[in-house]
């Protein structure tokens, strides 16, 4: 797998989470903005789907064996944050809030929660409400 166009296109829909998340119901442009969300998630699953689905199930044997693998798109925030900038004028992306994500079922914390970063891609397990944070994948 293309790790560096897997991650160009979770950051095209972060992007549009963000921009989605910025309008109020009311906004004459949120139908469209929402349309074009959801048309990016069903691009992203169908192209990178069964990848990704792939990568979940190791993660998730590793580190939540009870836990059902999703779609890769429901461990997605709702709302992620710009935290800085690369060299190379890319953002780089964190969630903002530990309580986004996946709840899952583990064997060494009361409530985990997996979640799908981009740049670097990566999947983040918080737990002990955030005060634990582990990096369980990245995309290289």
């Amino acid at each position: 797998m293309d790790n560096v166009e897997l991650n160009q296109a979770l950051i095209t829909l972060v992007e549009k989470k963000m921009e989605l998340g910025r309008l109020s119901y009311s906004d004459a442009s949120y139908d469209e903005v929402e349309e074009e969300l959801h048309d990016l998630e069903d691009a992203f699953v169908d192209k990178y789907g069964g990848y990704l689905e792939s990568v979940f199930e190791g993660v998730h044997d590793k580190h939540c064996p009870d836990s059902d693998v999703l779609l890769p798109t429901a461990y997605l925030a709702n709302k992620y944050l710009k935290t800085g900038q690369k060299e190379d004028g890319s953002f780089e992306y964190d969630v903002a809030s530990y309580q986004e994500g996946v709840v899952v079922d583990s064997d060494d914390y009361d409530i985990a929660r997996l979640v799908l970063i981009p740049n670097p891609i990566r999947i983040v397990l918080f737990a002990k409400d955030g005060k634990h944070r582990e990096n369980v994948w990245e995309g290289k």
